[in-house]
């Protein structure tokens, strides 16, 4: 296997001058020829899956298989240009996008609101110049209803039932609806037509934008990887096509560990394995087939998950599920099975408190688990001295940092003295003029450290955005609620990029190292 380099940014970061205030579908081509200029050959992104309107977190989504229409790039929508563009919108809905494309981080509910309104106007045009008049277009949608039926179907109906219902969740709805009675569906269906062929239409003008930026990159030598949520919201169309294959009173969470004295919840649905099991993981089956039409690869969030799931019950102790490591072992197995025959490359998101016998399963089946440089220490070692990187197995994924940590500059910030000790050991600091532990932040230490990354034994790399101009901007703090989480953007508009001469210089310096230490 060859080496293979990447960055890692959330699509909604990664904002052009054409879009409306958050990174869009169209914005993959030109992100992907900065990547390129960089000497990578990965560009990693975080969910895109469908979101609450009151959600702004990726790993709470409405959906597994469909795209946010936040991420559709409206004024490439044909549709919408000859309904009047910008100029056909409302003066409320043109005073959001104002704000949106305004603002120095997302602002989901303009961005939203404005967006909304376009596809409205949008889908009008279509169905009355198209649809009704049965063009090849409307053929060429139709053609992606019948194939994308097996998920389109419910997802299209679920929103369509979402935006006429006064409750907050689908398990208020009325109990023909709620339990999913065919004759109520079917009478949804036809109630809620337009609005259901609506969602399906804008789900196809975000495939074809999808595949186009993807297309783009790869033709650049970019391959484009996501990221498979452990599981979606309890609002969602999934957990509502398929209520019994989850514990719904019952918490998704990980138990007290060295990060959290009382653990964690993240008040998501747990699954029913054995319920799952027998029906043959068809939903699993299903969300792999769905990423790898996406992606060339994917990491598996919460990847121990799969093995033994940790429930935090309403009244009652926590437990895990299933509750024998013979037993969660055959099953995390045959989940990983499942994601290696998508035929999309497989990352394993294996951080935390993971079992022994977890990794020895990952390890028979060859995926590789993620190696986060400030974590991996000698634990056994007196005074636990990190490990050097150029030592890690090349079936393993080297990364500076994740969506949930600091950036290397914050966590250098706060590193005790040892921590700091032990990477200019381990660095080629002196080379780079970087003289002791006292040392600040500077650039010349943000290069040592990317170069100690570079010179990892393993087979993939990552490295956020962040870590590779020495920013200390987070992307999420875990464990809070605020408007700093999920809306960074990045300070340039990323069809610019190549006109930065900050970003240019950063691109000729990591493609130095990635043609001096391998990779790309």
């Amino acid at each position: 296997m060859s080496r293979h380099t990447g960055l890692s940014i959330p699509l909604f970061s990664a904002a052009s001058t054409t879009s409306w205030g958050i990174g869009e579908l169209a914005d993959i081509g030109p992100l992907s020829e900065w990547v390129a200029r960089c000497g990578l050959d990965r560009l990693m992104l975080l969910p895109m899956g469908t979101m609450a309107a009151d959600e702004t977190s990726p790993y709470s989504a409405a959906s597994a298989m469909a795209i946010d229409p936040i991420y559709v790039a409206v004024h490439l929508v044909q549709d919408f240009v000859h309904a009047g563009g910008v100029t056909g919108l409302s003066e409320a809905a043109q005073w959001y996008l104002q704000d949106a494309r305004a603002a120095s981080r997302v602002h989901y509910g303009s961005v939203r609101r404005a967006k909304h309104e376009a596809l409205d106007l949008a889908f009008a045009q279509f169905l009355r110049e198209e649809w009704e008049q049965h063009t090849p277009r409307a053929g060429t949608l139709a053609a992606y209803i019948w194939r994308e039926r097996w998920w389109l179907d419910d997802y299209a109906l679920f929103q369509a039932l979402t935006e006429t219902s006064r409750t907050g969740s689908w398990r208020d709805w009325a109990a023909p609806l709620r339990d999913r009675e065919p004759q109520a569906l079917d009478d949804a269906r036809r109630q809620l037509a337009r609005s259901v062929l609506q969602h399906q239409y804008v789900q196809w003008i975000a495939e074809g934008q999808w595949q186009a930026s993807r297309t783009a990159a790869e033709a650049r030598g970019v391959a484009i990887f996501g990221d498979l949520p452990f599981v979606v919201n309890v609002h969602s169309a999934d957990v509502w096509a398929r209520a019994d294959e989850f514990l719904l009173d019952v918490s998704l969470g990980v138990p007290p560990d060295a990060f959290s004295a009382s653990g964690q919840d993240w008040g998501l649905p747990v699954y029913r394995w054995d319920v799952i099991a027998e029906r043959d993981y068809s939903w699993i089956r299903q969300r792999a087939r769905r990423m790898a039409a996406l992606y060339s690869g994917f990491r598996v969030d919460h990847l121990v998950g799969f093995y033994r799931t940790y429930g935090r019950p309403r009244t009652g102790a926590p437990f895990f599920s299933p509750g024998d490591e013979a037993t969660q072992t055959r099953q995390g197995e045959a989940i990983l099975r499942i994601f290696l025959g998508s035929g999309a490359a497989i990352l394993g998101e294996d951080l935390g408190t993971i079992p022994h016998f977890v990794r020895a399963s990952m390890a028979r089946l060859g995926v590789a688990g993620c190696k986060v440089l400030r974590w991996e220490r000698d634990w056994d070692a007196p005074h636990q001295p990190f490990l050097d990187p150029a030592g890690y197995p090349p079936i393993s994924v080297a990364l500076t940092g994740t969506h949930d940590t600091a950036t290397l500059a914050g966590w250098w910030e706060h590193a005790a003295t040892d921590e700091r000790r032990e990477w200019l050991r381990l660095s080629l600091f002196c080379e780079r003029g970087v003289a002791d532990e006292s040392q600040p932040w500077s650039p010349q230490l943000g290069d040592a450290l990317l170069d100690l990354a570079f010179r990892s034994g393993s087979n993939e790399l990552f490295i956020p955005v962040q870590d590779i101009f020495g920013w200390r901007d987070r992307l999420n703090l875990p464990g809070t609620v605020g408007e700093a989480n999920w809306t960074w953007r990045l300070p340039w508009a990323v069809d610019r990029l190549l006109e930065v001469p900050e970003a240019a210089e950063r691109a000729a310096f990591c493609r130095e190292l990635a043609q001096t230490r391998g990779g790309g």
